[in-house]
């Protein structure tokens, strides 16, 4: 089995069951940008994924079939989320955001699977070891937010 994989999948676990912990209880004391705005925020340091294109950021061969998509992805969703917190947390732009963030992360874990990225993660490991997990929750939590409807109405749509 993959290391990188059981990290993953265990980092992920570990974030969700603070989540239930202690964030979904409390989701109904907050408001909507007082909750999403801190999620926005982490979200906007997705540049970081650009070090899979990094020289010293990821051992030499990296499979550039999984380090572009995933480095630019990363981008695409850090300016959305940023985007979305300079603009006041459009509903739209969060939804927009959220779904992009998502799909990026699922093909991002998808291709480096494929192309066994892993082997040349190199300094760059704490990303899907760490990070990663981390986005899947918030992303899972954001959608608990946008599908909540007694938040719906609070968000500017």
């Amino acid at each position: 089995m993959n290391i990188l994989t059981v990290n993953l999948v265990l980092s992920t676990l570990v974030f969700w069951v603070a989540a239930r912990i202690y964030v979904v209880p409390n989701l109904a004391r907050w408001s909507p940008q007082a909750f999403l705005v801190p999620i926005l925020l982490l979200h906007s340091l997705r540049h970081l994924g650009l070090m899979f294109l990094a020289a010293g950021g990821v051992y030499e061969g990296m499979p550039s079939q999984f380090a572009y998509p995933a480095a630019l992805g990363d981008l695409l969703t850090a300016a959305l989320a940023m985007a979305a917190i300079l603009t006041g947390t459009p509903r739209w732009l969060v939804w927009v955001f959220n779904v992009v963030g998502t799909l990026d992360l699922l093909a991002a874990i998808t291709l480096a699977t494929l192309y066994g990225a892993a082997d040349f993660m190199g300094p760059a490991y704490w990303i899907p070891a760490f990070w990663v997990p981390t986005l899947l929750v918030t992303h899972y939590l954001t959608f608990v937010v946008l599908t909540e409807r007694t938040w719906t109405a609070a968000l500017r749509a």
